[in-house]
C-alpha cells in the first residue's frame, strides 16, 4: 500500500507537514481536502520523491520512495494541468511517454489504454493542442495505465472541468479502483470527493485533522465539517 509514516517537512522554522500518517490500499481512492498551503501538494511531492522529508517515510509497498531500489513505474502523477506535446496526437503522446518509461507497445495496445481511459476513439489521432482539459487528463491516465502503475497521485484533477467532464472523470476513477489501482487525490472539490472517494481526509496547516469513509458522510455534512475545521 501507499503509506506515510510520521512524515514531516520543514523549511527553516516553518512546518509544511507535521507527522503525517495515512495509508491508501490497492483499489482505494483517498481524497485529501484542505486550503491552499495546507500541505496537500507537499505530500504528493514527497511521494513522488521530488522533496526529501525532514523526518518520517513515504512508502510504496513497504519500500521508501527515496530507496535506490524503489520502482518508480509503480506510481504515476496527474497534475492539475497535464503537460503533453500539443503538436503530437493523443496516441503519439502515449507512445512517446510509455517508451520514455521503458515500455514498448503495439498500436492495438496503445488504443486499448486510451479506451480504458475513456478517450473518444475519434480523438486518438487528433493533435493534443485541440484537446480540452478533460481529454488531456484522459491521455495522462492512459500513460499511467501504460506504466502499469499501482498508484496514481492526482493534484486538483477536477479543477476547471465542466460537469460532463467531471462525470466522465469520476467514472474513469471508479473503473481504475475496480481494477485495483490506488488513487491519492488532493482536491478542493467536496462534491467530487464524496462522489469519487472511498475515504476522505481534511488537512490543516500541515496536519491531518479528520479522516472519514465516504459511505458515512454526505456532501453537506462534509462541507459543514470542512468549514468548521479550516
Amino acid at each position: 500500500m501507499l503509506q506515510a509514516k510520521k512524515l514531516c517537512k520543514r523549511y527553516d522554522d516553518k512546518s509544511a507537514l507535521k507527522d503525517l500518517c495515512l495509508s491508501v490500499k490497492p483499489g482505494e481512492i483517498f481524497c485529501l481536502l484542505g486550503q491552499n498551503g495546507a500541505g496537500k501538494t507537499t505530500t504528493i511531492n514527497l511521494f513522488l520523491g521530488l522533496l526529501t522529508p525532514t523526518s518520517g517515510e513515504a512508502l510504496i509497498d513497504n519500500v521508501s520512495v527515496s530507496d535506490a531500489n524503489f520502482n518508480r513505474s509503480s506510481i504515476a502523477y496527474i497534475p492539475e494541468t497535464v503537460e503533453l506535446y500539443g503538436s503530437l496526437s493523443g496516441l503519439e503522446n502515449l507512445d512517446f511517454f510509455s517508451r520514455l518509461a521503458g515500455f514498448t507497445y503495439t498500436k492495438k495496445e496503445l488504443d486499448q489504454f486510451l479506451k480504458q481511459a475513456n478517450l473518444q476513439e475519434e480523438s486518438y489521432h487528433k493533435k493534443l493542442g485541440t484537446y480540452s482539459k478533460g481529454m488531456r487528463q484522459k491521455v495522462g491516465i492512459a500513460i499511467a495505465l501504460s506504466k502499469n502503475a499501482s498508484y496514481i497521485l492526482m493534484d486538483e484533477p477536477t479543477s476547471g472541468l465542466d460537469p460532463k467532464a467531471s462525470v466522465e472523470f469520476a467514472k474513469t476513477c471508479k473503473e481504475l479502483s475496480a481494477n485495483g489501482v490506488g488513487i491519492f487525490m488532493a482536491t478542493h472539490d467536496i462534491f467530487n470527493a464524496v462522489n469519487i472517494g472511498s475515504r476522505i481526509g481534511i488537512m490543516k496547516e500541515g496536519s491531518l485533522i479528520h479522516t472519514t469513509e465516504t459511505s458515512k458522510i454526505t456532501a453537506q455534512e462534509l462541507q459543514d465539517l470542512y468549514i468548521k475545521t479550516i
